[in-house]
Order: structure tokens, then sequence, then C-alpha cells
């Protein structure tokens, strides 16, 4: 892909396992010519213990240099508050920051008598906080003009899921709201922000019944997949998307609709 096709930087973080919602976005973006800063952080994964290899995002970068785009691979913690800003810094060595999807996300099952204070810190540092501090360190590099066409695009991955995962839950709830507010805070710096509910994606956190419970409660007949999350974002991302603004998508077949 010659220079001139490309589309500008993009950061995406949650790119460290094969299976998943972020390896989709990376290899979609990638087609479409966004070079791409990938976030990623292997303790969380192992901590969590899903289904990935220690190699996943080095192949996963491989694989979308494959279309002939620059891919800079950038662990980091997003736990501690410095690491957004460091992101965003590193990135800037490919080029201008143009793209930010944020598909990390702390998720470890509790509930209202369960939950400790540590976990609830970590879910809020990693799913609210660093979203801010991303948004934030975005913006300021951004030029501070307004413009007829969008000069910065932000999307974030949320969810519905509360009940006996209330810090997961409470810590999206605070994301969606930030998001929503940089729509218009961020406007005179052509900022488009926007939230997808994916709905059930069967990225290898499902159980039997789980997968059997939410493809009956999808009329579409199926679960989603991580291409459907990073379909809609791809067009996010196109000057076709650029006039949807400020909104939560749910992006789901139908999932507990009624």
């Amino acid at each position: 892909m010659s220079r001139q096709d490309r589309r500008g930087v993009a950061v995406i973080t949650g790119v460290g396992r094969r299976r998943s919602i972020g390896a989709a976005l990376a290899l979609g973006l990638a087609r479409d010519g966004w070079d791409l800063a990938l976030s990623h952080w292997q303790p969380y994964d192992d901590r969590v213990g899903l289904e990935r290899s220690p190699d996943d995002p080095r192949s996963i970068a491989a694989e979308c240099r494959a279309f002939g785009v620059d891919v800079e691979l950038i662990p980091g913690d997003l736990s501690r508050a410095d690491t957004p800003a460091e992101l965003i810094r590193a990135a800037q060595s490919i080029g201008p920051v143009t793209g930010l999807v944020m598909s990390h996300a702390e998720s470890v099952d509790s509930s209202i008598l369960t939950t400790s204070l540590e976990s609830w810190d970590r879910h809020f540092a990693v799913n609210a906080r660093a979203a801010w501090l991303l948004i934030r360190a975005f913006a300021e590099q951004l030029p501070a003009a307004r413009t007829d066409e969008p000069s910065g695009r932000i999307v974030a991955l949320t969810s519905d899921h509360t009940v006996h995962n209330l810090p997961y839950g409470a810590s999206k709830g605070a994301l969606d709201r930030i998001v929503k507010a940089a729509a218009v805070e961020l406007g005179d710096r052509g900022v488009r922000a926007n939230v997808v509910n994916p709905g059930p994606v069967d990225n290898g956190w499902m159980s039997d019944e789980v997968r059997a419970w939410g493809t009956d409660a999808t009329p579409a007949g199926r679960l989603g997949t991580p291409q459907d999350a990073a379909n809609l974002v791809r067009f996010l991302f196109s000057p076709e998307g650029s006039w949807i603004n400020g909104q939560l998508l749910h992006s789901n077949g139908g999932f507990n609709v009624g």
C-alpha cells in the first residue's frame, strides 16, 4: 500500500489475543489502510486465563503488516495512570494519530456482596480512568481548530453485563458517559466519538450454557463474532460514517430486544 493511500495512525487497545475483538479490529483497520499502534498487556491475559498463545500479539501484527501498513506493538498496563499518555506518544512515532479504538477491559466476575475494594478500583482504573486519559492524550495532539471533516475518530467497546459482574458493568457505564462527553467537548477539534455495544460475542470466555442462552436470546439466531464488531468500527472510521457522533450503538443481532 502506498503512503498516499494510508488513512493515518490508529491506536487500538486490547490486542493481546488472537481470539478477540481487538484482533479483528486490528486486521480490519489494517485492511482499510490504517497504520496501527497495538496495545496489549500479557499479565492481564495470563491472569484471566482466556484462550491465547504467547505469540498472539506478534502474529496479529505480522498479519496486519501484510496489508502494507506500519504496525507497532506497545505493551502497557492501563491500570497505571501514566500508561495512556505514554501509549499515545509512542504511537506518534509512526505518524499523526487520528484514530483511537478502546477495546481493552478489566473483567473479573463479582457481585455486590463479593466485590473487593481492590477489584472495584482496578476495574475503574482500567475501564474508566484509562479511557478518559487516553482520550485526553489523543485530543491534546490534534489540531485545536474546528474542521468540516473529522480530524480524529474515537470508538470504545462497551457492554450491558452488570449482574454478578458489578465492577465491570459499573465501570463500562462510566466509559459510555466519558465517550459521549468527548463527542461534544472535543467537537472543536474535529473529533467524532461513539460507543459500540456488540452484545454477546463468543471470543473464548463462554461456557456451553452461556453460549446456548446467548444464542436463544438473539433473534438473528447466532452469537456475535469479533468480525461483526470490527465491521461497525470500520464503518465509523470511514468517510461514510463521519456523520455519526455521540452515539451508543448496539450491533448485536437484536439481542434481548423486547
